[in-house]
């Protein structure tokens, strides 16, 4: 299957664009925006990286060709990973130019699929990628980060900044990009219109606890109206102070206790997985 056959995209406008792998129908199916600025493009979160999202990008003609004969034509493209949950990072391999945050910086160079809780049936992919396919197979492969990120940070794309906000708690590593004059909110999986996941492996109640309140703030200062988030659709400022306040409301002493059970089945799961996939 062809990269075009695989991916599909739509514009949302302001050189921003929404990527998604058509033949993976799972809720774990991770959104890729391609936001693209006067002096740098940006790719958050890259899937599975089942077919070559680079090729795609450019081959779609969302990005010119790297062989363009103007260099101005031919902006650096960076891929910033929001966190390395296989969802977000499967892909990140394929792309000369790798960020992620600094909590997570180690497992991705050492390709560790316990972290990235990589965990993929033959079910959710609808249409093999190529012949005799099989999720078994499926490894995030180590990626050397060429960008360590930390909170504060501006990734700067020329005519737009992103800002940079390590937002733990889901993963240790998790981050949301900021774009702060256009008020827009990549919120990877720290928020979106869903259930939030607390119970896996590095996953930290406190921690999101606090995220949430970071995100409060946000949407108190008028700093953001749009999210667009690691899955599922995107939302307004409105939503975003409920899901986080609705977070914090249930984070109590029970919620916690039920989320350790969960949290040592799933650490269980994966590690009996990932063994058995191992090469």
């Amino acid at each position: 299957m062809s990269a075009l056959e695989w991916y599909a995209h739509k514009s949302l406008g302001d050189g921003i664009f929404w990527i998604q792998e058509r033949f993976y129908e799972s809720g774990n199916r991770a959104n890729i925006w391609l936001v693209r600025g006067s002096e740098q493009d940006v790719v958050i979160d890259t899937g599975l990286g089942l077919r070559s999202l680079p090729e795609y990008l450019y081959s779609s003609g969302l990005l010119q060709d790297r062989e363009a004969k103007e260099d101005a034509a031919c902006r650096p493209l960076l891929a910033v990973a929001t966190h390395v949950h296989f969802d977000h990072s499967g892909g990140l391999y394929q792309f000369d130019r790798v960020a992620v945050h600094h909590a997570e910086a180690e497992a991705l160079a050492r390709g560790d699929n316990f972290e990235t809780v990589t965990w993929l049936s033959d079910s959710e992919v609808v249409r093999a990628p190529s012949p005799g396919w099989r999720a078994r197979q499926f490894r995030v492969q180590a990626v050397q980060p060429t960008l360590i990120l930390q909170d504060g940070d501006v990734i700067n794309l020329g005519d737009r900044q992103l800002n940079v906000m390590h937002m733990p708690g889901h993963s240790r590593g998790s981050i949301c990009l900021h774009d702060k004059d256009r008020k827009i909110l990549f919120s990877g999986d720290v928020v979106y219109d869903g259930s939030l996941i607390d119970w896996l492996p590095y996953s930290r109640i406190n921690d999101y606890v606090g995220t949430c309140e970071r995100l409060i703030e946000l949407v108190d200062r008028g700093l953001v109206e749009k999210v667009l988030p690691g899955h599922f659709n995107t939302f307004g400022a409105e939503r975003l102070f409920r899901l986080a306040s609705n977070y914090i409301s249930k984070a109590g002493i029970c919620h916690k206790v039920s989320t350790f059970a969960m949290r040592s089945l799933a650490s269980l799961a994966l590690r009996v997985t990932n063994s058995r996939t191992s090469p």
